[in-house]
């Protein structure tokens, strides 16, 4: 979502704050950004100055489409959860890291190993590992915080080490102990794995290791109990976080208006061909298009969308890996019924002997075009392949049933025609692209307790229960989406279609019909 017109929806809440942590010794810190983006003056006939954007306002619109975002993926995504990030040995952030915690670890053992030994390194570690415990308990754990804070009160053990009377591992083993109190089952076997190691330095690395891992698994646990709250709550707290940023970005809405006028100049031209070849007359009003459809069409677009190089509509950036993902899988079920359909045609009575020709064609088909969504995988020469061990399978299976191969004009034919599929063109391509995009836009059209009925266009039968299971879940984000952001899309409909003045989303009906 564009924060303001040279900001993309890519940008996120850390890009920001690098950016604000730069800025803030600087007498700048507070400048203002204009949505006109020209260092040309503003026009003396304007009347109204440039809309301005302060950089806090930029920051609070950053921060609110980070939670709108964090909090619509728990929702949506039932295997949302976080993960430690490991960085490659071999790669430059994992040497610099392990040089540094080597470097840290080393000097440790250096202090521990004095005669007599400085425990001033210990202890700070000591005091780190409390604070860690403590925020594991829950509200009404008294008892062992108590505990926690009498046996590890770094002023107590201070004093201790000043009179060489600490007990180094009797204060690790309470610590391995009260781990495996607090830890979740799954981390038992990594706390007792503690038990056994013996050097003090690395029984401290691997304690702080596994206190990492419990602290993930206790974030993803709050994340799971928190889920079907968001789930209930998920539709209001989206809009108002949304209106949150529109106010203070009244350029948040730019790419969906857009992307919604687009499909409005494709609907008139369509309307207004229809009716010049019908009755010769082309004058249609705007008014006279269905919100409704329009917006069926806007969201058809995204099956078909570039990722890489367009902008996503600002009101779906939350969903745009689903999306990305929904069109990736559909671009290659659309090869596999291309090839399907022509091997089909061309070939139909070699075929129709054998016991599940169909399907065998199918699985080869996904498995040579495996990565087609990447720059650099060869299409022409998958489907080469594919051709080829077609006929394969087809010779095969003529010649043990007593018949002759495929003669080489056929089999030549056959693959040349499986290879034209490459071409934007391709007839096959074209009718197979049309007929998905018929059963997307009957399955968005279709009730919910009917969409699993929803019959599947000829040509379609070899990829049914995929294209099936894309199609309920483009359906969940539409749904889900159109009960967010419908208020936001029926002003936009009332600006393009009745030139009526935006009305405040909180007077405005969900329903854009």
């Amino acid at each position: 979502m564009p924060l303001n017109d040279e900001q993309n929806g890519d940008c996120d809440s850390s890009r920001l704050s690098e950016s604000a942590a730069s800025s803030s010794d600087s007498e700048y810190s507070r400048q203002s950004f204009t949505s006109d983006s020209s260092s040309k003056p503003s026009s003396p006939a304007s009347t109204s100055p440039p809309k301005v954007v302060t950089f806090d306002e930029m920051m609070a619109a950053a921060r609110n489409l980070s939670d709108l975002t964090l909090a619509h993926e728990i929702a949506v995504n039932e295997n949302f959860h976080l993960q430690r990030i490991e960085h490659p040995q071999n790669s430059l952030p994992g040497r610099v890291r392990q040089i540094v915690h080597q470097a840290f670890w080393d000097r440790l053992e250096e202090y521990l190993n004095k005669d007599p030994p400085e425990y001033e390194h210990a202890i700070k570690l000591f005091d780190e590992i409390k604070e860690i415990l403590l925020s594991f308990l829950n509200p009404g754990a008294n008892r062992m915080r108590s505990q926690i804070c009498e046996v590890l009160d770094t002023e107590l053990i201070r004093q201790q080490a000043q009179h060489d009377a600490v007990d180094i591992q009797g204060l690790a083993n309470y610590v391995i102990t009260t781990m495996g109190k607090l830890c979740a089952p799954v981390r038992d076997n990594d706390v007792n794995q503690l038990k056994a190691t013996g050097n003090i330095v690395a029984l401290f690395r691997q304690i702080f290791h596994v206190l990492d891992l419990m602290r993930m698994d206790n974030v993803n646990f709050t994340i799971q109990s928190l889920r079907p709250h968001f789930q209930r709550n998920l539709v209001d707290y989206e809009r108002a976080k949304f209106q949150e940023i529109l106010e203070e970005t009244p350029s948040a809405l730019n790419l969906t208006t857009e992307w919604i006028r687009e499909s409005i100049q494709d609907e008139l031209s369509s309307v207004s061909c229809e009716a010049s070849s019908s009755s010769g007359a082309g004058g249609i009003s705007k008014p006279n298009l269905s919100p409704t459809l329009v917006l069926t069409n806007s969201y058809l677009k995204l099956l078909q969308w570039d990722y890489q190089k367009k902008n996503i509509p600002e009101t779906l950036v939350a969903d745009e890996g689903r999306l990305r993902e929904l069109s990736e899988k559909l671009n290659q079920l659309k090869i596999v019924a291309c090839i399907c359909l022509i091997t089909s045609n061309m070939v139909g009575a070699a075929i129709e002997g054998i016991p599940d020709f169909d399907d065998k064609q199918k699985k080869i088909s996904f498995v040579l075009l495996d990565g087609i969504n990447k720059k650099t995988f060869d299409l022409k020469e998958a489907l080469t392949a594919i051709g080829l061990k077609t006929c394969c399978e087809i010779n095969q299976s003529l010649t043990e049933r007593g018949f002759p191969p495929l003669n080489k004009e056929v089999h030549a034919n056959l693959v040349g025609q499986i290879c034209n599929v490459i071409e934007e063109d391709n007839t096959i391509r074209s009718l197979i692209d049309k007929r998905i995009q018929l059963y997307m836009r009957n399955f968005l059209a279709s009730p919910c307790s009917q969409k699993s009925m929803a019959t599947i266009p000829g040509g379609l039968a070899v990829i049914q229960t995929e294209v099936k299971s894309i199609g309920s879940q483009f359906a969940s984000i539409v749904n889900l989406n159109k009960q967010v952001y419908g208020p936001f899309y029926a002003n936009i409909f009332r600006k393009l279609l009745f030139n009526k003045p935006v009305t405040s989303t909180a007077d405005t009906d969900p329903s854009t019909n």
